[in-house]
């Protein structure tokens, strides 16, 4: 498919949370696929989540149009000091220096999707890079299904400079995710 007009729109803070009904549809069909495979109750999950999402620090969201339909969306916002979110990695030898938060140290990615007509054009690459075009931080995490789930992502991911630090199990009914960190003051390999 070859996109007609692709634009990208910036939000931030409050302007955020104000627009998930704008991508939730985009949501709601990038995550009824395998290997997630979610359902009414998850995504009505996600709701709740993306609403205490929006308040946290540093919040941006970023959607990728195809004219005026939604083809892709990503967000994230700065890790608290007190964040859980080293503690939920099993499996590595993580030292106090690397879990250590400051709220302005790390910055989290929690979503980065793109619908399956348009895939393999770019636009998740794009999304990437605007999500953290003048970010003040050192580092940027997120976590991904483990290969074979997620292959490709987690292929792109490497490609941007991530590298693996765990697996993440962030709460007791919850799959494993590969824990992944791009330092920003290293170059991409």
């Amino acid at each position: 498919m070859k996109p007609a007009e692709l634009t990208y729109e910036t939000f931030e803070a409050e302007e955020a949370a104000g627009q998930l009904d704008t991508f939730l549809a985009a949501y709601e069909e990038v995550y009824e696929e395998p290997p997630y495979r979610e359902g009414p109750s998850d995504v009505a999950e996600f709701i709740q989540h993306y609403q205490v999402h929006a308040k946290r620090a540093g919040m941006r969201l970023i959607i990728a149009r195809d004219g005026d339909e939604v083809v892709g969306f990503t967000y994230g916002y700065l890790l608290p000091a007190d964040s859980s979110w080293w503690a939920n990695i099993q499996d590595a030898d993580l030292s106090e220096d690397f879990t250590r938060e400051t709220g302005t140290r790390t910055w989290v990615i929690l979503e980065l999707a793109v619908r399956k007509a348009w895939r393999r054009l770019g636009i998740a690459k794009t999304l990437h890079a605007l999500l953290l075009h003048g970010l003040d931080v050192e580092r940027v995490t997120l976590t991904v299904r483990p290969e074979p789930e997620a292959k490709a992502a987690q292929s792109a991911y490497a490609a941007w400079g991530y590298r693996e630090v765990g697996l993440s199990h962030p709460w007791e009914e919850a799959p494993f995710y590969t824990a992944m960190v791009l330092n920003l003051d290293e170059p991409a390999t």
